[in-house]
């Protein structure tokens, strides 16, 4: 879920190339995205062991072999009062504005003229978590219009990670696919 929903979600901010991003949200995007690196990095050494040694070396001189392991007190300091469901919360709706685009067998990169999502009338922290990541989730799945959130009066087919409905595409319209580059010969 970290690669298919936050740095989906958080890429765009993070990169910043057309400059719209507040400087603040870029880096809190990178700090974050590093920390997480960092961390990954160090966690999945013992079973990947030369490939983790290849990224370290990226941005860190010595061995990864010989940091320290990852401790859980400094990443609780660094999220304090981050709420922890808000990533999975976001991408259930992702996973729904995707789900548009691969039953249209379009690209993901397929822009979203107009929008709404459905949110399950009993699940009221989906739309609060879509509205915290509105900017992000609209960046991410390519949403050009109109995106509107609102409750759903009959039962969400989408499933959420425990099981319970939660976010679904009540309507869309999407645009034209980008043209494909062309094959280098």
């Amino acid at each position: 879920t970290f690669c298919d929903d936050y740095i989906e979600l958080v890429k765009d901010r993070a990169n910043d190339f057309d400059g719209s991003h507040e400087p603040a949200a870029v880096r809190s995007a990178r700090a974050t995205l590093a920390i997480a690196v960092d961390t990954f990095v160090r966690l999945l050494a013992p079973f990947l062991p030369f490939a983790t040694e290849e990224v370290w070396s990226w941005y860190r001189s010595g061995s990864v072999h010989r940091a320290a392991w990852p401790q859980s007190v400094g990443l609780r300091e660094a999220s304090a009062g981050a709420d922890a469901e808000l990533v999975a919360r976001a991408g259930a709706a992702l996973a729904a504005l995707r789900k548009v685009k691969s039953e249209a067998k379009t690209s993901q990169k397929t822009p979203i003229l107009s929008v709404t999502l459905a949110v399950a009338a009993d699940r009221p922290e989906y739309a609060e978590a879509i509205e915290a990541v509105r900017a992000d989730l609209t960046e991410a799945a390519k949403v050009t219009g109109p995106f509107t959130v609102e409750q759903a009066t009959q039962a969400v087919d989408s499933e959420s990670a425990d099981g319970a409905a939660s976010v679904a595409v009540a309507a869309a319209e999407l645009g034209e696919a980008p043209a494909k580059p062309a094959k280098k010969k």
